[in-house]
Parts: C-alpha cells; structure tokens; sequence
C-alpha cells in the first residue's frame, strides 16, 4: 500500500495516534501524555492481554478502541500515526504492519532486536515511502544534546575518545521481567545499550562503528547471591508478592496496590507478571557489563553498564585532541571543560528541563513525533540511527557471549545502497526544512 503524504498535509487538526504495547512506556509515559494533550487523542490501544487493556482504558479515562494484535487494528482503523511500546522481539513485526499500512512509526527503542530486523524495517519504510522513527529520549536531554554541539563547533577539537558509566539501581529489575531473556529483547546490550550506543554514534558524526568487544556476566543477581539466609523448606519466589522473605528482602519488588496495568489479576490473562524473584529467575542477560566500540574515524568509545548500585546515573568523559568535558545526568545543568593547555577549567551553564518523564525529555520526544506527523519533518532519531545503535548493540552480546572481537561489517554494511538512500532521503529533507 502507498503510503500517505504527509508533507504538511494534516495542518493543525487533532492528531488520532494508536499505542501498540501497554507496558510502563505505553501506558505511563505517552499514554498519559497524550491523554494530556488538546491536540492529539489515543485512538486505539493494542494489547494482547484483554484485561490490561481495559484497565488502561479505564485508567487513562480514554474512549480508545481496544485490539488484540496491530493486524486487528488496521483492519479497522487508520491512525495519524502509532506509538509502538510493546516488547521489543515484537517491534519488527509492528512496525512492518504499520509501514504495509502507510501510517508512519515511533518505535520505541530497539528499532529491532537484530540488524537483519532493522533492514527489512528500513527496506518497507523506504518502498513505501512511510517514515519511521526511533524512539531514543536522552537525545531531548539538554545536556547530552549541548554536548554534541560543543563536540560539532569544534570546542574540544578532534574527537577521539568517549567514556560513558551508567548505574541503574531500577535495572536490576529487568531480572523480573520478560527484559531478562535474550530472545525478546535481543540481550540487554540492544535492549539497554541501544540508548548509549546511540549517544556515541550521534556524538561522533562523521564516524560508522566498525568494531566492538564487551565483556559482562551475572555476579550479584543469582541464586547463590542471595543477600539474606533461606530457611529450609522455606523456598524463595517465585513471586516477589508472594515471597516468604518480602519482608526480609533488600531488593523486593513486589506488586503494588494501585498499579494499573500489572496485578495479579490481570496476570490471569497471560501468565505473565513484572515480579518474578529476580535472584532465581530464568534470565540469561546481564547484571554488569563493559563494552568498547571502535569508529572508522579513529574514534573509540566505552560503556559500563551495572544494575547493581544504589542510584542511577550516567556520567561521561569526551575527549578531543584539544580540551575534555566531563558531565553527569545527576547534574544536567552543567559541563566541565578542562582545556588541554592550561589549568583554568570551565564550567558552561545548561538551562534546566521541564517536567516530565527520563528528565524532562520524553516530551520533546513525544512532541517532535507529533510535529513530524503534521509537517512531514524528519524525526529526532531515523531508522539509520535505530541500525547503527542495534548493530552495536548485537555484536556486543555476540562478543561477551562467544568471548570474540565482532566485526559489525559481518552484520551490517552502512555503504549497502539501501542504507546510503536512508542518508541521501533524510539530507534532502533537511535541505528542504522539512
């Protein structure tokens, strides 16, 4: 099916958007954006659990129609645009229904939990001519995104090296969820990764990734490591609500009274519960990690990833043949620059975000999807954005899961024709001011 043209076409009417996946970014983050907004409307909720669907309705107090799968829906309907949230084994599938339907995309990230997934992504958006984009929020950061215009005005000189440590004290919990297996999130480096490597990539510019190592493993969040004596005859879990040491566990994380879209009750539906122990859970992801990725440009770049800590944050080192700047999320409003002459260091000044969401950024996310629907502008993040993170993302689990260097040519080739009209198609946008 064609798709539709939406070069300015829709004005300024009220946009009717589809969220597909009702999960904590489905429901919490742009569900209740936009149930928010005057100028935008859930049209239709996707879900293949029935009863999580009603209670979004209901929490929510939206009148969206409710579907089991992205198929049903468009049988039926044809949004402005959908808001693809569901687990990411499912992303591909989503988004080429959506893109077989002419309706443009803002898919969560991973764009797909494989860069084989990510081409045919890009190879249906690109025949029919529908855009899709990627959601990647920490690009709405203020400071990461005054960072990259420091990084392009050439303060810091030539770019050469990029150090990113992030502690996720919330990340442990991926262990009780479906994020814990490797066959629906493609391993916590694309799951989670995707979002840093995506920052170095946007970062570097002028670089392609062509190499990477990573190194990780599960060393506190298993059974042997359980931070508290079991009783005999008295097992852990499986449930973290139904525990017999809820009580006694510093990492319980049970469900809560008044959580609408994850209860016992809707977990009749399904089988599936958010609060599996996570020390005995069948995962086979990560609890800590390091990765190092290799430009064509002579640019490396690290990341450490580690879910267990008691706060979260993420701090960066960059550096160039000419200054350094060191920052952290936990202070968004400002960056060190230390010269490479000189010991007279710099702190430049970063406006403070707004409310909302991973610190203010998920709506300017959700507003530049919004602006692209009515003006046909190209989104914050493309699908060639989506491949190079997911491509990084993969040859790290390759790497730590095979103990070998990766080399993301035998994945992807960001010279193939399909990908240089991804470049050529976004450039003439821009040009145009689209």
């Amino acid at each position: 099916m064609k798709g539709r043209d939406y070069m300015g076409s829709t004005g300024t009417k009220k946009l009717t958007i589809a969220i597909i996946g009702i999960g904590g970014r489905g429901f919490h983050a742009f569900g209740r954006m936009l149930a928010a907004r005057s100028d935008a409307t859930i049209g239709a909720f996707v879900d293949p659990n029935p009863l999580r669907l009603k209670a979004a309705v209901k929490g929510l107090g939206v009148a969206a129609r409710c579907y089991a799968t992205s198929k049903e829906l468009f049988k039926k309907e044809r949004p402005d645009g959908v808001i693809i949230t569901s687990p990411d084994h499912t992303h591909e599938e989503n988004c080429l229904t959506a893109i077989t339907n002419g309706v443009p995309v803002l898919v969560d990230k991973p764009m797909a939990t494989t860069s084989a997934g990510c081409l045919r992504i890009i190879e249906a958006s690109n025949k029919a001519k529908v855009p899709v984009s990627v959601g990647f929020n920490l690009r709405h950061i203020a400071v990461l995104h005054m960072t990259k215009q420091l990084i392009a005005d050439g303060r810091i000189g030539r770019l050469m090296l990029i150090e990113n440590k992030e502690f996720y004290g919330g990340g442990r919990t991926y262990m009780s969820r479906w994020n814990r297996k490797y066959k629906l999130s493609g391993g916590l480096w694309v799951h989670k990764g995707s979002h840093d490597f995506d920052i170095f990539n946007w970062w570097n510019a002028d670089g392609v990734p062509i190499r990477v190592a990573a190194f990780a493993g599960v060393n506190a969040l298993r059974p042997d490591k359980i931070p508290f004596k079991v009783g005999k005859n008295k097992p852990v879990g499986p449930y973290c609500g139904e525990c017999a040491y809820l009580k006694t566990c510093p990492d319980a994380y049970p469900l809560l009274p008044g959580v609408i879209i994850h209860s016992a009750e809707i977990a009749k539906a399904d089988g599936y519960r958010p609060d599996l122990c996570m020390y005995i859970s069948d995962k086979d992801t990560h609890d800590n990690g390091i990765s190092i990725v290799e430009y064509d440009n002579n640019v490396r770049a690290s990341h450490l990833e580690c879910f267990i800590a008691n706060f979260s944050d993420r701090r960066y080192t960059v550096v160039g043949d000419r200054g350094i700047l060191e920052l952290s999320l936990e202070k968004p409003t400002e960056i060190l620059f230390r010269p490479r002459w000189g010991s007279e260091d710099l702190i430049i000044h970063v406006p403070p975000m707004g409310e909302g969401g991973h610190g203010g950024s998920d709506p300017n996310l959700l507003e530049t999807f919004l602006t692209s629907l009515r003006t046909g502008a190209t989104g914050s993040s493309t699908a060639l954005d989506g491949i190079r993170s997911v491509a990084v993302g993969e040859a790290a689990e390759i790497s730590w899961r095979n103990h070998r260097m990766v080399d993301i040519r035998d994945l992807v080739d960001f010279n193939a024709p399909l990908l240089r009209a991804v470049v050529k198609s976004g450039k003439k946008r821009r040009e145009a001011g689209m």
